[in-house]
């Protein structure tokens, strides 16, 4: 399956370039960072100097939410105050169920983003359509939206068509069900339209907070626009990916996942935090690839595992490890007994015997395949052949080591060569760094390890830190990584949006809260909402939702249903718990 120009290699898919202002995008230009703004779309001045903060942070574009006519003819006073202070950055309009909205921002900015779900659609709760129907339907869409793109001809404005996992229309899940495959159809109807109208100045997205539907939907996303031959740009997020450390390892683990592969031209990190505050992290990931090229001497037409679904590579058990064992992390799982001639490791809490941690070489020397053993192998010890020389019957578990910024295409061409041998032994993931601060380590470390998890390639994950990083700290990330790759739960998942104008309560310190009280219930996904638009779909395998309905109002969910409506924000929380105490699923600390 064609969704990227060589798995094993990294080059950039050569996509189209897009005009924006006065900003290139996609083709050979760099990737492009951005960030949207948090604050209320009638508030000016705040608006203004939130924009002057990005863009000084290094964000390219800036982004505004408009829900309605009135806001839209707001964002030329934001337009002129930003203007006035000498900022020349793209400004983005982001419109969700008014098409009004969208004709009227395309006089004030250079980009206007809508969301086929809800941008016109004729009916909002239609089931059933016949075929007749539905022709009807994208008809209906194509009269609505042939005004948009006239007039963004007119004025040389860009579009974005941005599909959320969490707002697909009744339409397309009528069709093709909550799923990746109905994220892209959902773009490509709009594609074909605007192609039609021959109006190419577009960029993608394939949104979802669930790593696993965005990347999938990223990757079908490219294979339909090459069978198409279509290449129009990404843009690349997680969306409601959180605060902190679970929001960056999140963030990185689902755009890095992707820009391994060669796909992505401009990338937001949706963090619950301050706006200017992604910048940093998106330029983090982001200058990975400013200079990065790697050609491996191999390649291949068709992958032995499907990358349009997770599934973990089948491998048999050894000592806890492989098969249907939870992921491991060493050394938190095992840590470090003694060293002698090798490096014995243990369990604690386990039968389990010392097993001796040895190089390939080392192996072959002892000749004593009953033995329980860690080898380490490199990509040389493949490209050999040596690694052919273990028994596949043995009970050896393989630790891949590479050390270099290429880690992630050659371990996938390990994997291959593994998966094609039918050689089923569990496989541990390796990898030194030397950074100095926890933020570096959280970045590359998710796009490394996190870029094969989401493909199910590895049993466990090692990561050691050459830095002042404490290892109970490198452990943590460890266990996020896994977490945000959903390979092993080890805590609460939560789900939390970054806020844009359309929030109308705190939504930092609601979900400062709801961590803090809630942390506690390992396994349980709470998803902590600003606002309706990809509210209750965002969260569909959320066990329980706090979605903003209105000023300081909150809607509580439990899974897809709405338990309660307008609670003031101030009793929400105390509400949230009780929810969830009455169904079970709570657990005192």
């Amino acid at each position: 399956m064609n969704y990227c120009n060589n798995p094993f290699s990294y080059s950039r898919w050569n996509t189209r370039e897009v005009q924006i202002g006065n900003l290139k995008l996609g083709a050979n230009n760099p990737i492009r960072l951005q960030s949207m703004s948090s604050c209320r779309p009638m508030d000016t001045e705040a608006n203004v100097e939130q924009a002057a903060r990005i863009i000084d942070a290094g964000g390219e574009l800036v982004r505004f939410t408009a829900p309605g006519v009135k806001d839209a003819a707001n964002l030329e006073l934001i337009s002129k105050g930003i203007r006035a202070r000498g900022y020349d950055a793209p400004l983005v309009a982001d419109i969700h169920y008014k098409p009004d909205a969208a004709l009227v921002a395309a006089d004030f900015v250079e980009k206007v983003r809508i969301n086929p779900g809800n941008y016109a659609e004729l009916h909002k709760s239609k089931i059933d359509y016949t075929s007749q129907e539905y022709q009807e339907s994208l008809l209906h869409i194509e009269n609505k939206f042939v005004k948009l793109i006239d007039k963004c001809k007119t004025n040389n404005v860009a579009l974005r068509i941005g599909s959320n996992h969490g707002s697909l229309s009744q339409r397309i899940m009528d069709r093709h069900g909550d799923t990746a495959i109905g994220m892209v159809e959902a773009a490509m109807e709009y594609l074909r339209i605007a192609i039609k109208h021959n109006f190419y100045e577009i960029v993608i997205s394939m949104k979802a907070s669930n790593i696993q539907v965005m990347v999938q939907a990223y990757r079908l996303l490219s294979v339909k626009m090459r069978e198409e031959k279509m290449n129009f740009p990404l843009h690349l997020g997680v969306t409601e990916a959180g605060d902190g450390e679970d929001g960056r390892i999140k963030s990185a683990v689902g755009i890095g996942t992707l820009l391994e592969d060669g796909l992505g031209d401009t990338i937001r990190v949706s963090l619950t935090e301050d706006p200017e505050l992604e910048i940093p992290v998106a330029k983090m990931i982001a200058n990975r690839y400013k200079d990065k090229s790697y050609t491996s001497e191999n390649t291949i037409d068709k992958l032995p595992y499907n990358p349009l679904e997770s599934k973990r590579r089948e491998t048999r058990e050894i000592n806890e490890i492989g098969g249907n064992s939870e992921i491991t992390v060493l050394p938190f799982d095992w840590v470090i007994e003694g060293e002698d001639e090798d490096i014995f490791i243990y369990k604690p809490e386990s039968d389990i015997e010392d097993i001796s941690y040895v190089s390939l070489e080392e192996y072959l020397e002892h000749n004593i395949n009953p033995l329980d053993w860690f080898v380490e192998l490199n990509y040389e010890d493949f490209l050999n052949g040596d690694f052919l020389s273990i028994d596949k019957r043995s009970n050896v578990i393989l630790v891949f080591s590479d050390d270099s910024k290429n880690s992630v295409h050659k371990y996938r061409e390990m994997f291959v060569e593994l998966i094609n041998r039918r050689i089923n032994l569990p496989v541990i993931l390796k990898h030194k760094y030397s950074f100095a601060t926890e933020e570096e380590l959280q970045i590359h470390a998710a796009i490394d390890f996190g870029a094969l998890l989401v493909d199910g390639l590895g049993d466990g994950i090692w990561i050691e830190n050459n830095g002042n990083i404490p290892q109970d700290r490198v452990n943590e990330i460890s266990l996020g990584i896994l977490q945000a790759t959903r390979s092993r739960i080890t805590k609460t998942d939560f789900i939390s949006c970054p806020s844009c104008g359309r929030t109308l309560y705190n939504i930092q310190e609601a979900t400062a809260i709801i961590k803090e009280r809630t942390s506690h219930l390992i396994g349980l996904k709470i998803a902590i909402m600003g606002c309706i638009v990809n509210g209750p779909g965002e969260m569909a395998d959320a066990d329980y939702g706090y979605v903003g309905s209105g000023p300081n109002n909150i809607n509580l969910y439990k899974g897809k249903t709405v338990i309660a409506k307008g609670i003031p924000q101030s009793e929400a929380v105390d509400a949230l718990i009780d929810l969830i105490k009455d169904n079970g699923d709570w657990v005192d600390v």
